[in-house]
């Protein structure tokens, strides 16, 4: 071990200490009977720590290229940290799908492993949320007195997440049974109820009342957001731009794709008559859950050896329906693998049908190739220091892009079986990530929509704006989804272009390679020399591609 590995690792385990709700997403063991402070003290110090660590970041020594990239990741991260922190972004920060109050419902989450769960621990982590609440209060009060309370919107889905948990908190202690933790488990349920409808209360009575109207951060929130998620700087107005001609580009191969599966109807009905197609509906959450494992089985089969090779315990995804509304997402397997990778999907009514055609697209870019593959290759590899190993979740541009790179890959190999799965692909990946870039970029900068556009020309992007214009590309979603990707977009800057931007440069990265070699060109290979690198930001991991 050098010096630096031996400063990542340490780095690691005091990050997990101080930030236990961040150190469970990760999958970082030892922290599960905890949850982060989120008082003054605890911004302070995890501050604190990102300073000292890049302070001796500066006096380690680097052995060999192992050690650059190494070194160069970390330091990349830490600054980012310090930047935030002197912005005063972190202390007044709440938001739709990744702020305080999420993370904290996520912590008790990761823990719910039905049979496996660590009873012990859910007890300890539901007496810890009262007074995790109570020092969230206290931050939220001081930002507030500083002039930096978040926008009402956040405020208020924040509010709402407060309502929705107390009933999971209780589903849990049903669950748990009449072992000898059913009275303590009933009492903290109790007490993080009572607390989460107090703080929900101040939230939607008190601070939303001090939250400013306003969404747009404008142009240097945006930046450091971007530094923040894709690790690279960016022309703000030619990546607004761009984004109008990928969306373009995707609508007009989506309309020939519809032209193949119902000749001579326009998207929209080739899109409703799919939905409507018995053959592709589940009825109910728990057929639905099947379906998608066997989906995540198959294209595990089909790939391993083929055009990568899965290491045994990655050949195994974890498909579960989450206890209240949380979108689609991936959790990496735990460092010690105690923790299997999981893809959570949320349904909406449990014994309702879910249409399908959209579903594979996801589920390649949730588990094989995409995310299991990526972040689980990552977490098994002996070549890549701790903080490397584990820091995937700090880096949405490389995981995001390439999640979104191997829905497209998985076009490119025949994988969506049925012509209504490619359209899925389009509409569901590519045009729904490419309406991300315009609208993240448009609403934050509140840009002037471009003539030609067909939409509002020449008007400036407003939520109200965003929400018809992304009503007209979410399919069969309700009006509460669709206002759901505004309010994220709104309150993560820079977060939604993560995917389409992160692709953009995978797939650069993979025709630079391919005009090198020629005819010698290896996909497997390729795949195999950009994964082991570990996650990193997105100029670096162009840089470091082109010298592979």
């Amino acid at each position: 071990m050098t010096a630096l590995d031996d400063l990542a690792g340490r780095y690691v385990d005091e990050f997990a200490a101080l930030d236990p709700c961040a150190a469970a997403m990760m999958g970082i063991a030892g922290q599960d009977r905890l949850l982060t402070d989120y008082g003054p003290e605890g911004f302070a110090a995890r501050a604190d720590l990102a300073r000292r660590t890049l302070a001796e970041l500066g006096r380690a020594g680097v052995e060999d290229e192992a050690g650059r990239i190494a070194a160069a990741v970390l330091r990349e991260r830490l600054e980012v940290d310090v930047a935030l922190d002197e912005a005063g972004v972190r202390e007044g920060f709440l938001d739709t799908t990744d702020g305080p109050v999420q993370r904290l419902r996520m912590a008790l989450e990761l823990l719910d492993q039905g049979a496996g769960t660590d009873w012990e621990a859910v007890h300890a982590r539901m007496r810890a949320l009262p007074r995790a609440l109570a020092g969230l209060r206290v931050s939220l009060r001081r930002a507030c007195g500083a002039g930096r309370v978040a926008a009402r919107r956040q405020v208020l889905r924040s509010a709402r997440e407060c309502a929705d948990v107390p009933g999971y908190l209780a589903d849990l202690v049903a669950r748990y049974g009449d072992g000898p933790l059913r009275g303590g488990l009933a009492e903290a349920a109790r007490s993080a109820s009572a607390a989460l409808a107090e703080f929900g209360s101040y939230l939607s009575v008190d601070l939303a009342a001090r939250a400013p109207e306003r969404d747009a951060l404008g142009a240097d929130r945006y930046r450091l957001g971007v530094r923040d998620f894709l690790g690279t700087d960016l022309d703000l107005a030619e990546t607004y731009a761009w984004g109008w001609e990928e969306l373009a580009r995707v609508e007009s191969e989506m309309a020939v794709a519809a032209e193949e599966i119902l000749p001579g109807e326009p998207l929209p009905a080739v899109m409703a008559a799919l939905d409507a197609d018995p053959a592709h509906r589940i009825g109910g959450a728990e057929a639905f859950r099947a379906w998608i494992q066997e989906l995540a089985d198959r294209a595990i089969e089909d790939l391993d050896g083929v055009h990568f090779d899965i290491p045994g315990p990655l050949r195994r995804i974890e498909c579960r329906v989450p206890p209240v509304e949380a979108g689609v997402y991936y959790l990496a397997p735990a460092e010690d693998l105690s923790r299997p990778g999981t893809v959570w999907w949320t349904v909406g009514d449990p014994f309702a049908d879910v249409v399908t055609w959209t579903v594979p697209t996801t589920m390649f870019h949730e588990g094989v190739p995409g995310h299991h593959l990526q972040l689980g290759v990552t977490t098994l590899n002996p070549r890549l220091n701790r903080f490397q190993r584990l820091s995937s979740e700090l880096h949405p541009g490389h995981c995001e892009g390439w999640g979104l790179y191997a829905e497209r890959l998985m076009d490119e190999l025949g994988h969506y079986r049925e012509p209504a799965h490619r359209l899925g692909m389009l509409a569901g990946g590519q045009r729904f990530r490419a309406a991300r870039v315009v609208l993240d970029i448009g609403l934050h900068l509140e840009l002037p929509i471009p003539a030609g556009a067909g939409f509002h020309e020449g008007e400036r992007w407003t939520p109200e704006l965003g929400f018809e214009f992304l009503r007209a590309r979410k399919g069969p979603d309700p009006d509460s989804a669709v206002a759901f990707e505004i309010d994220r977009y709104l309150g993560r800057p820079g977060q939604a272009i993560a995917y389409k931007l992160g692709e953009r440069v995978w797939l650069e990265a993979r025709d630079a390679a391919r005009r090198r070699a020629g005819a010698g060109f290896d996909l497997k290979e390729f795949h195999r020399r950009a994964l082991d690198l570990g996650p990193m930001g997105l100029d670096r991991l162009r840089a470091e591609l082109a010298r592979a």
